[in-house]
């Protein structure tokens, strides 16, 4: 991914964390749920109750973005991956998340403004993860 740093400003991540941090404070407010978009995304396909909910959360995640270049926005970012690398990457990230009891959105937003050590360590984890793995596709990868 290269971060259009031209169209990046500092006010469009704020108000982005700020209606994350309000979506998921409602969420929780609400409905008593955490908003971990693989916890949400797991119990949809294992047909729990709540599925109306968890569809209209997953459908609005997929919707978003569409809607925001609809309304004239451009995304300050672009993936240079190719749509077989992008759902590969899916499929590593969502076995993770199974190993780890939760996403970054669970751990990192919901876990770790409720404090949580556990969420703190898997943050943790999931950053230096991501941080390994751009070291060896950039480095070692890449050149080849």
């Amino acid at each position: 991914m290269i971060i259009d740093w031209q169209a990046f400003t500092p006010w469009s991540a704020l108000a982005g964390g700020a209606l994350i941090g309000l979506a998921a404070s409602a969420l929780w407010l609400l409905n008593g749920q955490i908003a971990g978009i693989s916890g949400i995304l797991g119990s949809l396909i294992r047909a729990r109750p709540g599925r109306a909910w968890r569809t209209a959360f997953i459908i609005g995640l997929v919707v978003s973005p569409w809607l925001y270049g609809v309304l004239g926005m451009s995304v300050p970012g672009h993936i240079d991956a190719g749509h077989g690398l992008i759902v590969l990457a899916g499929l590593i990230v969502g076995i993770g998340t199974r190993y780890g009891s939760g996403c970054t959105s669970g751990h990192g937003v919901c876990g770790l403004s409720r404090l949580s050590p556990r969420s703190a360590i898997a943050t943790l984890a999931f950053m230096a993860a991501g941080f390994a793995t751009v070291a060896v596709i950039r480095h070692l990868v890449a050149p080849l």
